[in-house]
């Protein structure tokens, strides 16, 4: 197996050459390394996992959102570097994007740190969380186990599934579904009798943050690979987002009021869809998760 990748020259998301028709925006270098080096993921579930908690009134010890930025970063760095190590074993390398050859280049550096992440990660399991809630995670450890081992093994799941589950079980929809539970989890591993009123709207929150979790990697999908728009699908979810916070905002103004941020993202992703080729690849993926960190106006009153 070769021990470089050699970075192939940037196309837009419609396939043209960059910068040929028009001029096209790009990310600052503090955003690039942001993307880069896998800290947008971290910066959205730590941002989101707040929210979930400052929705339902639940206050979370300082240690959650530091295990989950450690843990959720030193899984994305883990899947990145298998994707890399895909392509180049099996020479597809088309399917490789900017974030996974930064990750095989520095992979020395990023493999010690991922591990140290997740080292750290387990101490503060094993010493600060308490046996009941290291129950509850333990659930969502086996799945994210099972997601490694259905996407990165020679057999995945898509060559073995039936048709109509290999559809059902895409990569964008298990993350999305995992990124939501390793969100919503401390919240509700934490929630009482005295937050049942509040916390059946924020489940209803997490259902529609794992749609624009889905959304968000659908989207990215669907302009690296040049396929169709998801503006329908973005402005559908936007606008039933909308008029869903309406409808309880004055029985439940938080959850109402994280539900509108989560619509908001999404109508954002849709404005990036139309306004795409104005960007470069890279600026159009770090937008792209920079509009899911819309809650940080909530979570930092």
């Amino acid at each position: 197996m070769a021990s470089t990748l050699t970075h192939p020259r940037e196309q837009d998301c419609t396939g043209s050459r960059v910068g040929v028709t028009r001029r096209q925006f790009d990310v600052p270098a503090p955003l690039r390394l942001w993307h880069l080096a896998s800290f947008d993921a971290p910066s959205i579930a730590v941002v989101w996992a707040l929210g979930f908690a400052w929705a339902a009134q639940i206050h979370l010890p300082h240690w959650v959102p530091v295990l989950l930025a450690l843990a959720t970063w030193a899984v994305y760095v883990g899947d990145r570097l298998l994707d890399a190590r895909a392509g180049l074993r099996s020479g597809t390398l088309h399917h490789l994007r900017d974030r996974h050859y930064f990750h095989w280049r520095h992979r020395g550096v990023l493999l010690v740190l991922a591990v140290s992440a997740a080292g750290a990660a387990a101490a503060i399991i094993f010493s600060l969380m308490p046996l009941g809630i290291r129950a509850h995670d333990s659930v969502l450890a086996v799945a994210a186990l099972a997601y490694f081992s259905g996407v990165h093994s020679d057999r995945k799941v898509a060559q073995v599934a039936p048709a109509f589950l290999s559809r059902i079980l895409s990569k964008e929809f298990l993350v999305g579904v995992l990124f939501t539970a390793g969100c919503f989890l401390p919240t509700l591993s934490r929630a009482t009798a005295s937050h049942l009123t509040l916390l059946w709207p924020v489940c209803g929150v997490a259902v529609f943050f794992a749609a624009l979790a889905w959304l968000n990697c659908r989207s990215i999908e669907c302009w690296e690979s040049g396929k169709a728009s998801c503006v329908p699908a973005a402005c559908l979810l936007g606008l039933g987002g909308l008029l869903l916070a309406a409808s309880f905002a004055g029985a439940q103004p938080r959850p109402a009021a994280l539900l509108a941020a989560g619509a908001i993202s999404a109508m954002l992703l849709a404005l990036l869809d139309r306004i795409r080729g104005r960007l470069t690849p890279l600026a159009l993926r770090v937008a792209a998760d920079l509009v899911l960190l819309t809650p940080i106006a909530l979570v930092l009153r």
